[in-house]
């Protein structure tokens, strides 16, 4: 679902035969979150994807839950065939998967998503759960101006590569630094494990936040960037002039 530059066929199999092995992990440079960390952190996965053609597939991305019945993500994760973001019905089937680390030894707990609203003014949409979750402290929603040079948190259930993209079934973190501000946007780029720590394929609406006992605070949504890995800016849509926004249509 993230936009990327397209690479051809020749350029990627040569990549592929001098480039070592990349680690297992998603967020792009990433590591491991801790069992028990961000749960409020969830994967969505998107069944029947229409296409132009008639045709459908499988698609993936990142959210976050912000109210019990309520998770925020990027706004082009949920389009019509000719990809123009809609709103209403939930346009495909989607999962959302929340309260856990590891797929493989966790279980979490499992919504299905029943409706997008999306942003007037940026590419972030809401997504309503069929159920709420009571248990799981939802992130708050930043009010201020980031500032330049902060820190944020990113994770994610994205891919490790944009060259062979798959979903994550390990949570992955990392910290960035905002770089650049525009009235709508945050530029950030990677700064621990690696300068390289970058989203990827499958992390479109990850949260960018600011840890805090029991959860945090969300300061902005990832959108798009450059092939991951990189050490390039990644532009995230802010949060805080959207808040207001997001208080309206998530409170009861």
């Amino acid at each position: 679902m993230r936009v990327r530059a397209l690479i051809t066929a020749g350029v990627l199999a040569l990549t592929a035969a001098l480039a070592p092995a990349p680690p297992a992990n998603a967020v792009a440079n990433g590591s491991d979150v801790p069992a028990g960390q961000f749960g409020f952190v969830a994967k969505l996965t998107m069944t029947n994807i229409p296409r132009p053609d008639g045709s459908t597939y499988t698609s993936y991305c990142t959210g976050s839950l912000i109210a019990p019945k309520w998770i925020v993500t990027t706004g082009h994760c949920f389009h019509d065939a000719n990809r123009n973001r809609v709103s209403g019905q939930t346009p495909y089937p989607t999962t959302v998967l929340l309260g856990l680390t590891d797929e493989k030894t966790q279980n979490g707990q499992t919504r299905r998503g029943t409706q997008v609203l999306q942003s007037p003014q940026s590419d972030v949409a809401l997504l309503r759960l069929d159920q709420p979750v009571t248990d799981l402290p939802p992130l708050t929603v930043n009010h201020v101006t980031p500032s330049m040079g902060q820190h944020l948190t990113l994770a994610g259930w994205g891919s490790q590569t944009a060259t062979d993209p798959k979903p994550s079934s390990r949570l992955q973190q990392g910290t960035v630094q905002v770089t650049q501000t525009t009235p709508t946007t945050l530029g950030v780029r990677g700064v621990s494990p690696a300068a390289t720590t970058s989203a990827c394929t499958y992390d479109s609406g990850a949260p960018y936040f600011i840890p805090a006992a029991p959860s945090g605070q969300l300061v902005s949504i990832e959108t798009t960037g450059p092939n991951c890995p990189h050490a390039s800016t990644e532009t995230t849509s802010r949060a805080d002039t959207i808040a207001n926004w997001l208080t309206t249509n998530t409170t009861p």
